[in-house]
């Protein structure tokens, strides 16, 4: 089993901060050290201490979460905890492994530290965790969170996973589909299917990740051996040669002859 994860949280709020400590406990996690502001936990971190990653609250007197993060050289896991949505742009930008906002709850809480463990390559998840996965009611899965920061003129809007019907990766970025397109924080689909990593979104060629639920039907093209997929909306995207099978499978057609 892997080694518990080593926590260092910074937040100015005694509540909130007691609050996370005893979650992150919950889960396995070993809680080695804990701040009031970003200014004591940057210069704790320069005595170089054995932590695997930092919980940062964003508003705090002295240097905020933000900046404290630009500010480390090492690029130790961070996940940002704030009760405010409008900075999950810039947070991303500086490789935030999540954003929870407060409360954070147990399950929303597990997911983040999947990423953390995927950040140090490690992906077993802790009993606690697994029962927490296993416990947790379907709706509260894949509720509110299941939604994405994009980039829009003059600011950030959220996007629900529910209505996007793919994403494509062209020139280093990412764009998500609902209607329109839009710019994500993304820079590889990889880390789209990290974001999500129980959405069942499925790659149908190296730069097209679907939401299966999201496809109205598909059609044969070459031979047979490629598919068109005809998602919501009316947007048609090729699958690749060797994705059609899984495609199949997944939208549970028979393969072979009846």
């Amino acid at each position: 089993m892997n080694p518990a994860l080593r926590i260092a949280l910074a937040d100015d709020e005694p509540l909130n901060l007691k609050r996370l400590v005893r979650l992150l406990e919950e889960c396995g996690c070993s809680i080695v050290g804990t701040f009031g502001n970003g200014l004591e936990l940057e210069e704790w971190m320069a005595t170089s201490p054995e932590v695997d990653a930092l919980f940062l609250d964003i508003q705090m007197p002295g240097i905020d979460g933000l900046s404290l993060r630009a500010s480390l050289s090492t690029r130790l896991p961070v996940v940002f905890v704030t009760a405010f949505a409008e900075h999950a742009v810039e947070a991303f930008n500086l490789d935030a492994v999540d954003y929870l906002l407060k409360p954070v709850t147990t399950d929303r809480l597990v997911k983040a530290l999947a990423r953390v463990r995927r950040a140090h390559g490690r992906e077993e998840a802790y009993p606690e965790e697994r029962r927490s996965r296993k416990e947790a009611h379907p709706e509260e899965r894949r509720g509110k969170e299941d939604r994405y920061p994009v980039t829009v003129e003059g600011g950030v809007l959220f996007l629900p996973l529910a209505k996007t019907t793919h994403f494509l990766a062209e020139e280093q970025a990412v764009w998500a589909f609902m209607g329109e397109r839009f710019k994500t924080k993304w820079r590889s689909l990889g880390e789209v299917e990290a974001f999500f990593p129980d959405a069942g979104l499925l790659r149908i060629h190296r730069h097209l990740l679907i939401r299966p639920q999201a496809v109205l039907g598909i059609r044969s093209t070459g031979g047979g051996a490629r598919v068109m997929v005809r998602m919501t909306g009316g947007t048609e995207l090729e699958a690749s040669r060797g994705a059609t099978p899984a495609l199949k499978r997944r939208l549970g057609l028979v393969l072979g002859k009846p």
